[in-house]
């Protein structure tokens, strides 16, 4: 592979590769689409499985880019799709290991082919999402400075960071599968700074193991160690709300620890006539029906219901959260994703579907950015992963939480006992506890207090993508004391 001094750089040229799920590539798309307004060209590369996703769902249009912006794919190593049509997200723990293993011939085969043509300059950075390391590989050999973009939280990024601490003191694996009933996972830790009373049942769910070998277990373990050679670690997050966790964070990685959030929110700096605000990077067909219904009701009245990309519940908690809502008399918007119901497909009551009509709307997909900024919601029942947080803050909206897996447990622990903006629903489902939660949220004092720190935390969210801010401040160092710190790169005019 040939060097950056093989010919001169008209401009710098980031190469932005996100883990391939929907909740990491959405927050990898804004900060590419920041590094193009800042004079970057961008070139964008997703797995061969979601750039045909991408296709698919939102015309072949998506996927052409700009003279600016291209668009790239690698195959992630997974054998072939059964069927041409898939929709779904693939299974996480085959997918990081594929990657991890697979992926760093086929990422360098890209770059030496960018750093070959004639009508591009040749690539300058990378961007990469940390749970995507082989990259340091790649920057590394070709002589580039590296910044690995964190989609989740500050504070998952913390507790995965001492999962090692939790093996020495011979906390995890479990010693055996009762500790999942027995009470064990109430055991204290005591050790994570910023995280005072937590339980093991709070932290990521990957240290619920047997298996000293777990793969996701030691896959985090290693990606985050890796991540020290990268030349910052950027966070979807803002001062205000994290700032005991980022001294901390910044006390364990000797590089720079940037939180440069919430990205959405720094889009606003982007003009509406750039070509790059239309470029959507949702790997599911929207509902364009959900604002228009939205703006049928009345102000604060609807309660959004989304459990993320990845999360898959059984039938019978479809059901019991079905007629919880009916029975909370509330209107609703329910995202029900293709692939969200295990085994069979997504099977709903007639008698709910009747009973609800004109009251509540049933979407496959939705902009959910765009909806918690609506108007008319004003309350959002969430897994609670990182991007549904962030946004439903900057919503000003207070939050259900129904926590999955990973990090979404100490995220929701996090934003019910630091940040006082969301409760906890319970882990078994019942129509009652769910109409108890909804109606809590939307009517009680409880959902009124929430809803007050949630404007907080809004106006707080807006001054850090201000002009002043100290996201925008960290914005600009990332991109001239890291980005641009290559030698040949020409500075931004």
């Amino acid at each position: 592979m040939s060097t950056m001094e093989d010919r001169p750089c008209r401009k710098p040229h980031a190469v932005c590769i996100p883990y391939p799920a929907q909740g990491h590539i959405n927050p990898m798309m804004h900060l590419a689409k920041l590094l193009y307004h800042s004079g970057f060209h961008i070139t964008f590369v997703h797995t061969v499985y979601n750039y045909n996703r991408l296709a698919r769902s939102r015309g072949a249009a998506s996927v052409a880019g700009l003279p600016d912006f291209r668009f790239e794919a690698i195959p992630d190593g997974l054998p072939p799709s059964s069927t041409k049509d898939d929709d779904v997200t693939q299974d996480i723990p085959s997918l990081s290991d594929s990657t991890s293993k697979t992926c760093l011939g086929p990422f360098k085969a890209l770059l030496a082919r960018l750093q070959s043509q004639d009508a591009a300059p040749p690539p300058t950075c990378i961007v990469s999402d940390v749970a995507m390391s082989f990259t340091l590989d790649a920057a590394e050999e070709l002589g580039v400075p590296i910044a690995l973009l964190w989609t989740a939280s500050a504070c998952g990024l913390l507790a995965y960071a001492y999962y090692q601490h939790l093996v020495d003191r011979s906390l995890v694996p479990l010693k055996d599968e009762k500790q999942l009933t027995d009470g064990y996972l109430d055991t204290r830790v005591d050790f994570i700074p910023c995280m005072e009373g937590i339980c093991l049942r709070d932290l990521p769910t990957f240290l619920r193991t047997t298996n000293p070998d777990d793969p996701m277990f030691n896959f985090v373990v290693r990606e985050l160690r890796r991540a020290r050679r990268g030349s910052a670690i950027i966070l979807n997050t803002f001062e205000a709300l994290d700032h005991d966790v980022l001294d901390s964070l910044s006390r364990i990685y000797p590089n720079m620890v940037l939180p440069v959030g919430p990205l959405h929110v720094s889009l606003d700096r982007i003009p509406e006539e750039s070509p790059a605000r239309a470029m959507s990077s949702s790997l599911w067909k929207g509902n364009t029906d959900c604002v228009d219904w939205l703006s049928s009701k009345e102000e604060g009245s609807v309660i959004y219901v989304n459990y993320g990309s990845i999360a898959v519940v059984s039938g019978e908690q479809l059901v019991e959260f079905a007629w919880g809502l009916a029975n909370s008399k509330r209107p609703f918007l329910w995202i029900i994703r293709p692939d969200l119901v295990a085994g069979d497909g997504a099977v709903l009551p007639r008698e709910f579907v009747e009973g609800t009509r004109g009251r509540g709307l049933l979407a496959g997909w939705c902009d959910q950015e765009e909806v918690l900024s609506h108007r008319s919601v004003g309350g959002f029942v969430t897994h609670c992963g990182w991007n549904s947080c962030i946004e439903s803050v900057c919503g000003g909206v207070p939050m259900v939480f129904w926590p999955f897996f990973a990090e979404q447990q100490t995220n929701c622990w996090f934003a019910c006992g630091k940040w006082g903006v969301g409760m906890e629903m319970d882990a078994a489902v019942d129509r009652g506890g769910v109409e108890r939660v909804v109606r809590e949220v939307m009517e009680g004092e409880r959902g009124r207090e929430m809803r007050r720190k949630a404007a907080g935390w809004k106006r707080l969210a807006e001054e850090a993508v201000g002009s002043s801010g100290s996201s925008t401040s960290n914005f600009d160092m990332l991109v001239k004391q890291v980005l641009l710190s290559n030698k040949n790169v020409q500075n931004l005019q």
